[in-house]
Formats: C-alpha cells, structure tokens, sequence
C-alpha cells in the first residue's frame, strides 16, 4: 500500500535496518522489543498506521505511540520503555524508620516465640501496631515490602552470623609467648637447617582430639567396579561401637608426632601421655609444650607429677578462644580431612591401631610445620 498518511517518513541506514531485522525475527528478544521492530519495519515500507495495528493484530493508538517515539527519539529510544515516574511513594520516611528500627530488635521481646524475625512475621507485627504508633501508611503492608526497605537499610534480621569475643583479658600477652616459642624455633632451623639444635630443648605442640568415632557398616562396603559403578558405595546405616581420644603433640623441629590414643582425655591420660613424652628425649633436655587451658593440664594431679619432674617441662598456654595459635591443629585438620574421611572400622580396638598405624607412617616422612603470622614482629626471647 502506498504511503499516504501526512506523517513523517521513517528514514532507515543499512545499519538500522539490519538492526531491526534481528529484533523483529528473534526468538530470544523480549516480545515487546520484536512487536516494536516490527512496527518500525512495516511503517518504513509504507504501511498505515491502521494497516499495521491489524497486522500485528493490536491497536492505533499503540502503533502511533511507537512509531511517533521513532521519529522524535531514533529506533534504538523507540524499542525501549522510557523512564517513567512511577507511582508515588505512600509510606513516609519517619515509618521506614520506625519499620528499621523494629527488625534490630528481637521478636521475643516483643512477645513472640521467635528468635529471630522472619519478613512475613515483621510485616504482620508492623500491620497489627503501625496505627497504634502514628504509622496508618503501614496498614497494607506487604512483606516483599518490607524486604525491600531493610534491604535499602542493609539490613538482614532474618540471618545469623557467628562472632568470637575475646573474653581473655590477657589475649595479647598470651600470644606474644606462643609466638616466642615459635620465633626460636625459627631461629633454630634456620642455623641448624635439619632441626638438630646445640640447645638441649624440645619444642611441642598439644592438644587432645576427642570424640573420635568407631563406626563400623552394616553392610559391606562395594568397591568401584569397571561398567557398574566408578565410586565405593556405602550403606547408609552404621553401628556405633563408641569414641575414643587422641592425645597429640608435633616436634617442631623435626615434624614428629608423639601420640597415645586413650578412652578419655582427663589429666590421667595427660599424665600419661607426658610420661610418653618424658621418655622419649634425653633426660637433660629441657621440653617446652605450647598447649590450652584444658583442665586436665593444670589439675592438682597434673602438677604433682610434674612435681617429680622438676625444671624438665614448661607449658606455654594460648589464650582462650586462641586454639588457632596451636600448629599441632593443622596436623588434626590435615587427618581428618584424609585418614578420617570417611573411616569405618569393627570396634574401637581396630580404631585405636589404625590411629597408630596413621602415625607411624607420618613419621616416616615427617613434615615440620612453620608459623609465619606475625613472626617478623616478634623478636627470640
């Protein structure tokens, strides 16, 4: 059909054309933005308005909005909403706060069960008790509102996030002696470069790792099998046969790990295991033991058997909360992300062998652990 309308001519380069082409022939364009270039397209070859409306099978005033942003704003403007205002915002800055200042609290102050708010529970408190606090914007509230406010706020009462406080007042002073044990040790391998050291001290790292379970199958493990399956399959269900501690320390001059594996992990098996360690260096050695406040380690038993002991140990304690400053924790985390993983076993005699079996086998390739953290700052006692 010829053009005969008295509106402009939409001129079009090869480049808008093509452009548009894609657009109105796409199947992955949003369907406005295909309809819009296919308004465009039928109106540069002449069509009528009302010829187009009845193509597209929608109406004029549609076809004129569009093809009038075209003229005045170019194709790219025309296959795109312009901004608009919007509707007016009803709830006042002063019930945003008061919404704000109901999530930092906790819902069982208020009289709920809840410990921690959900959108949903907020947004019906806020609806119950906006009119009773001046707030009547708030009466229809929704939740996916108030999701919208809070997040504007940053603010995420619905999620709960751990912290540690640092409850020993002597954090810091505590630390400095780690890392003063850990500063010699450094100094030691550097000169000796093998940890064989002209001083007659042993350094150790201890901790106990309880609650080792002996788990053992109720039906046979099934071993990868070429065409069936590439993985060991398990049964779900298991047996319980009990738990078992594991009392560690690392030489950290050579890597080695003294170990004794026990039912439990009171100062008896401590006493215990010093025995171990007091038998295995020379009896002129001098044994520096970093370990925590457990209190097995300070208990009355304890020290009358270091009582009998004079000048052959001295304990370096971390800080509360400073189990991380204990280098012997990267050897726990290293056996129970390999050795442990995924372990089953009989009984806990088959356990406790296989724990030591895992240790000695350590100490064929011993590793020295090195702490670096802060250690430039910190100079030998």
């Amino acid at each position: 059909m010829p053009f005969k309308s008295q509106r402009a001519k939409l001129n079009l380069s090869s480049e808008d054309s093509e452009m548009l082409s894609l657009v109105a022939n796409s199947r992955t364009e949003p369907l406005s933005r295909v309809q819009r270039a296919q308004m465009l397209l039928a109106y540069h070859r002449g069509m009528s308005i009302s010829a187009i409306a009845r193509l597209l099978n929608t109406n004029r005033p549609k076809v004129e909005r569009h093809v009038s942003k075209a003229l005045d704003l170019g194709i790219r403007v025309a296959l795109v909403d312009l901004p608009r205002k919007g509707k007016p915002r009803t709830i006042t800055p002063e019930a945003r706060t008061w919404i704000v200042a109901l999530a930092c609290q906790k819902p069982k102050d208020l009289g709920y069960s809840y410990e921690l708010w959900t959108t949903k529970l907020l947004a019906k408190h806020i609806r119950a008790q906006c009119i009773k606090h001046g707030h009547p914007s708030l009466a229809k509230l929704a939740s996916g509102t108030v999701s919208k406010i809070l997040s504007q706020s940053d603010i995420k009462p619905h999620k709960l996030q751990y912290y540690l406080e640092r409850r020993d007042p002597e954090f810091e002073s505590k630390m400095v002696q780690v890392l003063h044990v850990y500063k010699e040790v450094q100094i030691i391998l550097e000169r000796t470069g093998n940890g064989k050291q002209e001083e007659l001290t042993a350094y150790l790292s201890y901790d106990e790792k309880p609650g080792l379970q002996a788990k053992g199958n109720k039906a046979p493990d099934l071993l990868p099998c070429p065409g069936k399956h590439s993985t060991v399959s398990r049964d779900y269900e298991y047996v319980r046969h009990g738990t078992l501690s594991l009392l560690a320390g690392i030489d950290l001059l050579t890597g080695q790990v003294l170990a004794r594996v026990e039912e439990r992990h009171r100062s008896k098996e401590f006493i215990a295991f010093l025995k171990t360690v007091d038998a295995h260096y020379h009896t002129q050695e001098r044994i520096k033991i970093i370990l925590d406040n457990h209190s097995a380690h300070i208990s009355q038993e304890t020290r009358k058997y270091l009582a009998t002991v004079p000048n052959r140990f001295q304990f370096i304690f971390t800080p509360t909360h400073g189990s991380w400053l204990n280098l012997v924790e990267v050897f726990f985390s290293k056996m129970t992300r390999s050795f442990l993983r995924g372990i089953r076993t009989d009984s806990k005699v088959e356990l406790k062998q296989r724990i030591l079996s895992y240790i000695n086998e350590t100490n064929e390739m011993p590793v020295t652990f090195r702490w670096t953290y802060k250690l430039d700052s910190i100079e030998a006692a």
